[in-house]
């Protein structure tokens, strides 16, 4: 039995960068590309009617930007994963597509198996950023401490505040086990746990809240 394939809507306001995306994801039989849309407007209105399972997003647009229409498609559509596909790779516009709930952020100039890479992986509800971003991220949250004081998330245990504080750091679920003498399979409880006190979808939401909170700070 063959898996259904990954259902894509392509959001860009040059028509040029939706037939390259167009050309590469209808070569692949696991990716379908569903719709077009030139604008957050339409974004908006096409992620509502045709419910995709990926959107790659630009950022800027005439009108309602990219990072408002992510915003918006995911208060409505949770399960739509978001990849921020831009030119701009400035601190503000990363972060403001990371608290609108985008999943991923990847440069206009990544190659197409970096494209199809992060794709993938939003799909499987990870989040991805381009190396360049990614190397920020990890400089930004560099000299936080891997432990929340104990006034934030009063609701999480120590053992989940510890792992929060590691998520932060940007560890995955392999590496905090391994830190911790844990098994995967405690740690991936742990993260769904921390997830829903939070009420976060995923590990970039939950970086987010815990820099909210003050770890590393102070």
């Amino acid at each position: 039995m063959t898996s259904e394939p990954l259902r894509i809507l392509l959001v860009d306001d040059h028509p040029l960068v939706r037939s390259g995306l167009r050309a590469l994801l209808t070569s692949i039989p696991e990716m379908k590309v569903v719709g077009e849309a030139s604008n957050g407007e339409e974004a908006i209105a096409q992620a509502a009617e045709l419910q995709p399972d990926i959107i790659l997003m630009d950022l800027n647009m005439p009108g309602i930007n990219g990072i408002e229409a992510t915003r918006r498609i995911v208060q409505t559509s949770p399960r739509i994963g978001i990849l921020a596909l831009t030119m701009l790779e400035d601190d503000a516009s990363v972060f403001a597509s990371m608290r609108a709930g985008a999943r991923g952020y990847l440069l206009k100039g990544a190659d197409q198996a970096d494209v199809l890479r992060a794709i993938s992986v939003v799909a499987h509800g990870e989040a991805i950023f381009s190396p360049s971003i990614a190397q920020r991220l990890m400089q930004y949250f560099a000299n936080m401490q891997p432990i929340l004081p104990q006034s934030a998330f009063p609701d999480l245990t120590e053992r989940e505040r510890e792992i929060l504080g590691f998520i932060a750091q940007g560890k995955s679920n392999a590496e905090i086990a391994e830190e911790l003498v844990l098994s995967s399979k405690t740690v991936s409880n742990h993260v769904s746990n921390i997830f829903s006190k939070l009420q976060v979808v995923d590990r970039a939401q939950a970086v987010l809240r815990a820099r909210q909170a003050g770890l590393g700070q102070g």
